[in-house]
This record gives C-alpha cells, structure tokens and sequence, in this order.
C-alpha cells in the first residue's frame, strides 16, 4: 500500500450513522488523525431494513437503494474533509465497504451482497474508492466475514505473544494471534444490533448514547452461598417506556 492519508467509511449492522475516518497509513504506522459520524436518514434505513430483513422487492429499488447509499457515503466524506480543513487532493484513497444486505455463506451457491455504489463515491469527492471487500474471501472458499483479523494481525500482534481480540460491532467476532498458527477470525453471534433493538423498543431511539441508559442500571451481588463473589445482573423494569 502507498503511504498516505487514507478514510475509510462504515455504516454497519445497526445504521445509526455513517461512521468516517481519517487515518494516515505507512509500513509501520496506522495513526488515526480525524474522524467524523453523518446522520443516517431515518427513511432510508427503514428502506434497507426491508430489504436485509427478506421483504419483497425489485431490481429498481435496489438500484435507486445503491444510488442513495452512494449518495450518502460520499456526503459523509465531504462532511469528514470539511471538518479537517482538507481537500481530495490531500486524500490517496477511500475505502467505502457498503451496506451489506443479504449474506449467505453457507448456501450450494454461497455469496455476499453489499450496496452503496463506490462510482458515485468517487465522482462526488473526486477521490479515488475501492470497495467490494468480501466476495474475494468467498471466491476462494472463505465466509467473506469478519473481515478484520488482517488489521488487528498487522496493528495488534505481537510476535510470540498469544491474543485474542474481541470486536463487537453489530454482529461479534473475534479475532484468534496465535504465534506458529494462521490467524483466524469467525463470528461468535449478535452484538450492538440487540442492543440496539431492545433501546427501539423500550425508548424509541436508535441505539443507547454513550450507554447513558444502560449506566442507570443496577449490580446486585449476591451476599451468601457459593456465589458470593460472583456479580448477578438484574435489570431493571422498563415498562414505563414500552410502547
């Protein structure tokens, strides 16, 4: 890879922004240096959530769906180099992963589908965008997820040190630096995405600001018996705020 100041652009499972950071990249370093969240339109999150959640639809609103995301992401770039006083020429790349909307490794025809089109990207920060991440994985027979071991390989390990990192994104993975041994990565089950339901349902809002929510709640340990140290998580009732 060129050295250089590279952003990258991530939406994720749970949709509650577009997610933009500035990072500058040589053989030795990934320093971030800016980052910046854009708003996800509430409508339109709502128009994916069907599609990824199996709803009848067609190639025209796939299309338009790819067009909006493109939209989108490439705003949030623009948003990112306003904030850091940049232009696209102080830029060498983008990487824009996509919304993911359908994913299915395991099927006799395995395959992965990602939208938010990278030509508009492109043509809308005049920066040069390379996405479409996972089908490679999974044309040589891998799962096409996660795909962050070979970032925490090359930022995290350590050479005869054992370590296993824990992402929690909206779907869990972990990523297994085991000296002598290929480095591994698989995911171990939802992450932010329940979390981020369970505050819709209770609070009517897309996900718990700075775990402000969460924080209100309550440890009870127990005081006698076998488990006397071990914590008990009770929560607390939310039935004030169902709806």
């Amino acid at each position: 890879m060129r050295p250089g100041r590279y952003i990258g652009v991530m939406s994720g499972t749970s949709m509650d922004g577009v997610d933009v950071v500035l990072a500058a990249i040589n053989d030795a370093v990934v320093a971030q240096q800016v980052s910046y969240s854009h708003p996800f339109p509430h409508a339109l999150k709502t128009r994916i959530l069907a599609v990824c959640q199996g709803q009848q639809t067609t190639l025209s609103e796939i299309g338009r769906l790819d067009y909006d995301l493109g939209t989108l992401f490439a705003q949030a770039v623009n948003g990112l180099l306003v904030k850091a006083r940049l232009t696209p020429q102080d830029i060498t790349g983008i990487g824009c992963h996509g919304q993911t909307v359908w994913h299915e490794p395991d099927s006799d025809t395995p395959f992965t589908m990602q939208i938010g089109d990278n030509n508009r990207v492109a043509a809308l920060t005049n920066i040069t965008t390379a996405g479409d991440f996972r089908r490679r994985d999974m044309a040589y027979g891998g799962q096409g997820a996660p795909l962050v071991p070979a970032f925490h390989q090359a930022v995290l390990g350590v050479p005869g040190e054992k370590r296993i990192i824990l992402n929690i994104g909206g779907i869990a993975n972990i990523t297994t630096l085991i000296p002598g041994a290929p480095v591994r990565g698989y995911d171990t089950g939802p992450g932010n995405m329940l979390m981020d339901s369970w505050t819709w349902r209770h609070r009517a809002q897309p996900y718990d600001k700075d775990g402000a929510w969460a924080k209100s709640g309550q440890v009870h340990k127990k005081t006698a018996g076998s488990d006397a140290s071990r914590p008990v998580f009770q929560p607390f009732s939310t039935e004030k705020y169902r709806t």
